[in-house]
């Protein structure tokens, strides 16, 4: 069962009527980029157009302070539109946050005179640190997600991909404590943290040649001594693990962490391993709830979408292992430049993504409408 159109016409007159300010919310966020957890003005921005049209806002939310959560509507039936504006650093919004932040008003914004009427509750979920720090999936175990029935957002791309597809991925911070030692007068007596580094990169290395070909694994060294006539008494390193799916990113995290304990075994130092967020896990479409986006997305003109496999992580995964989820992509781009390139930043105030954020949000609105249609035939 799907909305009639009739309603589904007010629901994009709805949007459509908030057209400039949507656009003014994305240029704005896009103006003064936000790195993870430091969001305080692209949070309050959203929150502030949301309350104005009659959500209940509270934020900060959920333990985090760049969190907020904004709902209309009494209905049986919650979806949850998530609304994403952390930047990259040194690059802005080269992922286009600013789109996906915009776009998600903008649904709730359609959504908002027609919840009851559709019997719907719609929860905005401001989500701070995409990009690093896994806020979404923070705000799972906090409880953002309690009593969401659907969960959706959209992202822009170089291309059109409805069944989003994404790797599981997990990071790992190594930290060796040796002893510091002369190089010539006792160095007997030193045992040499950066050697330990060096082992463990050795057994990474070979490693990778028994890995499948979906499992990556990738770092870098973040210290490794001070000056050459001093055996270093400590080195550190940041590393990525990705695997397409949760299951195979832990087998793959114990293969990971054996290399780094093998280099402290190795040269006689002590090794700390630490997680430094919590896994981003492999998204997982829902089919039903995809299949009510491909035909509204349709409806509205966009590209057909094509089939891409896994090429990104998102801590959306995490939301769609325990709520049904879509997270869409939506062409801004026709494949000239890809997310977290310079040029992408540019891309994501272009008028193709200006097109996108108003495609986006018609699109969720629509979606979630014959969503709670669907619940309640």
């Amino acid at each position: 069962m799907t909305v009639a159109e009739g309603l589904k016409s007010a629901i994009r007159e709805r949007v459509l009527e908030r057209r400039e300010g949507l656009l003014a919310l994305s240029r704005r966020i896009h103006a003064h980029p936000e790195t993870a957890f430091d969001e305080h003005r692209a949070a309050a921005w959203c929150a502030e157009e949301l309350r104005e049209h009659g959500f209940a806002v509270t934020a900060p939310a959920h333990g985090l302070e760049t969190a907020f959560t904004a709902t209309v509507g009494s209905g049986p039936v919650t979806v949850a539109i998530a609304c994403e504006y952390d930047a990259l650093p040194g690059l802005g919004h080269a992922c286009g946050h600013n789109l996906i932040a915009a776009a998600g008003v903008g649904a709730a914004l359609g959504l908002a005179p027609f919840a009851d009427e559709l019997g719907l509750t719609v929860r905005v979920l401001g989500t701070p640190a995409e990009e690093r720090g896994a806020g979404k999936a923070l705000l799972l175990e906090a409880g953002a997600f309690e009593g969401v029935d659907a969960a959706m957002m959209v992202h822009p791309c170089p291309f059109e991909v409805a069944e989003f597809r994404s790797f599981a991925l997990g990071t790992l911070s190594a930290e060796y404590r040796g002893k510091a030692a002369h190089p010539s007068l006792n160095a007997h007596e030193g045992r040499n943290a950066a050697d330990a580094l060096t082992v463990a990169q050795v057994a990474l290395g070979l490693l990778r040649q028994q890995l499948p070909p979906q499992w990556k694994v990738h770092g870098v060294t973040t210290g490794a001594g001070t000056a050459p006539n001093l055996i270093p008494d400590r080195a550190t390193a940041e590393y990525e693990i990705r695997a397409s799916a949760a299951e195979d990113l832990r087998e793959l995290r114990e293969r990971v962490e054996a290399c780094f304990r093998a280099g402290a075994l190795a040269t006689g130092c002590e090794v700390s391993l630490t997680r430094p967020e919590p896994d981003y896990l492999d998204f997982r479409t829902d089919p039903g709830l995809i299949a009510l986006w491909t035909a509204n997305a349709r409806a509205l003109g966009r590209p057909e979408p094509q089939r891409k496999d896994a090429f990104a992580c998102t801590d959306m995964g995490n939301v769609s292992h325990a709520v049904p989820s879509i997270h869409p992509v939506l062409d801004i781009t026709g494949g000239a430049c890809g997310p977290h390139e310079p040029e992408f930043a540019e891309a994501a105030v272009s008028p193709e993504a200006e097109r996108a954020i108003l495609d986006g949000a018609v699109g969720m609105a629509w979606t979630a409408a014959d969503f709670a249609a669907a619940r309640r035939a």
